[in-house]
């Protein structure tokens, strides 16, 4: 049996949204005529009471988007370090808006405002204008690690106290609301946009939708044209995100449960030095002395499949293809693993 827990982009539509998608009305979205995307960007937008959604189809350009409207030429976004849209963007921010970054260490991937607030630039022409702030939620370099509402509102006082805009890369956003129990329109108060990601968690093929006001997302299109990310008859797409709305949500709480099943495996794994905290369906596993490719590796060579997450860590993710049969496949393999190195130590 395959274990692949690399990401949970990995996941195939299932049944009932490839039903959905073949029977989704469609029609031209560059025109504004397709009215499964237009129903998608709509919902998305009623839930989290925010006035407008633009479908992109990805979260790279949904929040290189936001970061083209907000921040731009000579002006400054603040960020952790760890941020997807620093780590992970090919460069986006420097490429497509020409702007500087500063970036804040943070325990689990997050920041707080007395440290945005410390690095917000003086008007002085030796230093770039600070614009833009961004939180990532869940927080993926952080273990999955969760934002609540009681950590990013001081942020979105200070930001609205300097004039600056608050963005929200939620990558893995209902990953955290099903942990955290809080609502979604409450998330959207809180920021001036918000990227939803659509193909991890919720199952979708591909797609992501940036939420903001009218005037914004207005503008947000145009970036989308010259980006690239208008597309056609893109209905059967966003039906795939209508449908992971109404029946992938709730059920995130499974890959919470097994991803809390793996991390305890890995904890009683010989070898591994310490199991990042699981709050949601990541787990980072740090190793004391081997190199992660050696056990990627070993864990291959059993169909077992994770990804390489900085020096000494490896990262697994849970998704809707991992059921309890993979979790206790896992269990065999470590089981089988640790024994034949146990044997080599004693031989």
């Amino acid at each position: 049996m395959r274990v692949d827990l690399r990401s949970d982009t990995l996941t195939q539509p299932t049944a009932g949204m490839k039903q959905a998608m073949w029977e989704a009305p469609l029609g031209d979205d560059v025109f504004g005529e397709d009215p499964t995307v237009r129903a998608l960007e709509e919902t998305l937008a009623e839930r989290f009471g925010m006035e407008a959604g633009l479908f992109c189809p990805s979260g790279t350009m949904t929040n290189q988007i936001a970061i083209r409207l907000h921040a731009g030429f000579q002006k400054e976004v603040i960020c952790h370090q760890d941020s997807h849209i620093y780590l992970y963007e090919g460069g986006g921010i420097m490429a497509n808006s020409h702007s500087s970054v500063r970036l804040l260490p943070g325990a689990f991937g997050k920041i707080t405002a007395e440290q945005v607030e410390a690095v917000i630039n003086p008007d002085d022409v030796h230093a770039p204008e600070t614009s833009l702030v961004a939180v990532e939620n869940t927080m993926n370099k952080g273990g999955g690690a969760v934002y609540t509402l009681a950590e990013v509102e001081p942020i979105r006082a200070l930001c609205a106290d300097r004039g600056l805009v608050f963005h929200l890369d939620g990558a893995r956003l209902f990953n955290a609301l099903v942990v955290s129990g809080e609502s979604e329109k409450a998330w959207g108060a809180t920021f001036d946009t918000i990227s939803i990601c659509l193909s991890k968690g919720l199952g979708c093929p591909v797609g992501s939708v940036l939420l903001g006001d009218g005037a914004t997302i207005h503008r947000a299109r145009r970036v989308r044209k010259v980006f690239g990310g208008g597309m056609r008859q893109a209905g059967m797409l966003a039906a795939a995100g209508l449908y992971a709305l109404e029946h992938h949500v709730e059920r995130l709480a499974e890959d919470h449960a097994r991803a809390q099943a793996i991390g305890k495996l890995f904890q009683a794994y010989p070898g591994v030095e310490a199991v990042l905290p699981v709050a949601t369906n990541i787990v980072i596993v740090r190793l004391a002395e081997r190199k992660p490719e050696d056990f990627l590796g070993q864990l291959a060579a059993h169909g077992v499949y994770g990804v390489k997450f900085g020096a000494q860590q490896v990262r697994f993710v849970t998704h809707l293809d991992i059921r309890d049969a993979h979790v206790e496949q896992l269990a065999r393999v470590l089981k089988q693993l640790a024994e034949e190195e146990q044997d080599v130590r004693e031989s």
